[in-house]
């Protein structure tokens, strides 16, 4: 029996031994991703204004010429497009040359409610982004000096927003449909249950109101914001429910978070997505507010998004304290839960505890007024 070649006779045959593979390392893979990533960020937002991701749901597996006659572009712009979107995997180009919506893109893409993506990445593009080339110098000198790109004299951006309705509007409409992308976690929280007047604190347009109405027949809001916000959550009111009376329930009260005092009346108080724009300090200083106006037994709830303790992991979390610091406010971050218990328990609350397993990155910290 013949041997491998320059072996003994006899001796077994084996296969030539194959190279190793070196082992992937998923930090450098990373790595080259996010230094493409703002190209192809704003690649995928032209491909969501073309509605590429929506003609591929209603039309899977069209052909290059079928989108190019749907979009209405020049071909190569076309061609060049197609290929950005397909490197990050959300279209699928088939061997027969036809496209295809991988079933991220198809769940989150190409929908086109009030939660879409759409609302919320072009808000992104448009406000977001441009800010954090300022980076180093906003860092640098611990202040949001972004801000000097939108008109007016205020010191955050959700004032001066009021100088630019249209881009106001845009804003908000980003944040509501993210804000519902984590929240019908949290309005189905049994804690809810029992609130009969809730106290929406920077309620913004009425997003959660309206949602936590909608689950709760028995619960009535005020939304707490400054005015050129609340105007905007007339539109939200009809949100609340399929009926006149359910709308009813929301009722609106201009004013400014530190210098007007709370409405009184509420046997609970939420904070969504509000705190984290805020120092230390403040953050005391409003939930001490908030303390001042229940009863005892009241409950305050705070949600928003939670960097891990160690503060270390959380994309969301770290896109947010950036923003935050470059261009809205200044100061603030997407804070470790812990750091919300210990400021209830400063305020007077009792009873605090964090609910955790809310969808990106979010937490629920409550308290109880003794």
């Amino acid at each position: 029996m013949a041997g491998q070649p320059g072996g003994p006779v006899g001796a077994p045959a084996t296969a030539p031994s194959a190279p190793a593979v070196p082992a992937v390392d998923t930090v450098a893979e990373r790595f080259h991703f996010l230094v493409n990533a703002p190209a192809l960020f704003n690649a995928v937002v032209t491909a969501l204004e073309w509605d590429v991701f929506g003609h591929l749901s209603a039309h899977p597996g069209a052909s290059f010429e079928e989108l190019r006659a749907a979009t209405g572009v020049p071909a190569h712009s076309l061609r060049v497009l197609l290929h950005a979107v397909c490197t990050t995997g959300l279209l699928e180009r088939h061997d027969d040359g036809t496209y295809h919506n991988a079933r991220a893109a198809a769940e989150l893409l190409a929908p086109d409610g009030p939660d879409s993506w759409r609302h919320i990445l072009t808000g992104w593009r448009e406000i977001y982004y441009p800010a954090f080339a300022r980076m180093t110098e906003a860092l640098a000198a611990g202040t949001n000096t972004a801000l000097d790109a939108h008109p007016g004299e205020e010191p955050t951006l959700y004032r001066r927003l009021a100088h630019d309705p249209e881009r106001e509007a845009v804003f908000h409409r980003s944040m509501s449909a993210f804000t519902l992308k984590s929240l019908d976690a949290l309005v189905e929280t049994e804690e809810f249950a029992t609130v009969r007047h809730l106290l929406d604190v920077g309620g913004g347009d009425g997003t959660t109101s309206a949602r936590l109405l909608a689950r709760h027949p028995g619960m009535r809001s005020t939304v707490f914001d400054i005015p050129s916000v609340a105007r905007l959550a007339t539109d939200a009111r009809s949100d609340a429910g399929s009926d006149a009376e359910a709308a009813d329930r929301i009722r609106l009260h201009p004013g400014d978070l530190f210098t007007d005092p709370f409405p009184a009346g509420a046997d609970a108080v939420l904070f969504s997505h509000v705190l984290e724009i805020f120092s230390a300090e403040q953050i005391t200083e409003l939930l001490a507010k908030a303390h001042s106006v229940l009863p005892p037994g009241g409950s305050v709830f705070v949600y928003g998004y939670n960097v891990s303790d160690d503060e270390t992991r959380g994309w969301y979390s770290a896109r947010l304290s950036l923003y935050l610091n470059v261009l809205a406010s200044g100061q603030g971050m997407a804070y470790p839960a812990r750091d919300y218990e210990h400021w209830m328990g400063r305020a007077g609350f009792g009873d605090v505890r964090t609910l955790t397993g809310y969808p990106y990155e979010h937490g629920l910290t409550i308290g109880t007024k003794p």
